[in-house]
């Protein structure tokens, strides 16, 4: 399956659960879409909700399913981690999602494209590859020419508020991930052992 590219806030209404983190996509309507969706006498079996938990997390951070499942044999790998939280680490230290951390864009898929356009750098070299892993304190930029983007200066400055385990310059547009974000500090409508089960279950 390819990446996600329909209207967020449709397939926001049908997980219930908002993939932009914002909660703006359900607050007038939070219910799926279509004449249906407003019916809540369907029963969601065990398989069922492993599914959806699953295609919230990976809908959030805008992955396809092959990289998905990638990234969840990586942390599967990682012995002295608990796998859920591990997995959902490696999706934060995505470059595209510390681009959206550190409010050089909106959105992740704004973000995305940043990193596509061969706009940001990491540790001073250009990077365009939006899945590229960061480790802890690389340091991520925006290349010089593209600091007047218009699209970067409105993210910058509508970006208030930030999550606690990354650090940014504002002036200089530069930041980094400071180190890997704690269970408590990440989404807690995501039940990840659902998605290990899912994944347990696939192979």
């Amino acid at each position: 399956m390819s990446r996600y590219t329909g209207p967020t806030w449709k397939l926001s209404r049908r997980l219930g659960f908002s993939v932009l983190e914002t909660g703006k996509e359900l607050s007038k309507r939070p219910y799926g879409p279509g004449q249906h969706g407003n019916n809540k006498r369907k029963k969601t079996s065990e398989y069922g909700k492993q599914l959806v938990e699953k295609q919230k997390l990976r809908m959030t951070y805008g992955v396809s399913e092959r990289q998905f499942k990638r990234l969840f044999e990586i942390a599967k790998s990682r012995k002295d981690q608990v796998t859920g939280v591990a997995f959902m680490q490696i999706l934060e230290s995505r470059l595209d999602n510390v681009v959206y951390r550190l409010g050089f864009a909106r959105t992740r898929r704004a973000a995305r494209q940043l990193v596509n356009h061969g706009h940001v750098l990491v540790n001073g070299k250009k990077v365009n590859i939006p899945s590229y892993l960061l480790k802890v304190n690389d340091l991520v930029s925006i290349k010089e020419s593209s600091m007047n983007l218009k699209v970067i200066k409105e993210s910058m400055e509508s970006a208030n508020v930030f999550v606690p385990y990354v650090d940014v310059d504002k002036e200089k547009l530069v930041g980094k991930l400071t180190r890997l974000p704690e269970r408590n500090e990440m989404s807690r409508d995501i039940n990840e052992s659902q998605i290990v089960e899912y994944y347990n279950k696939m192979s």
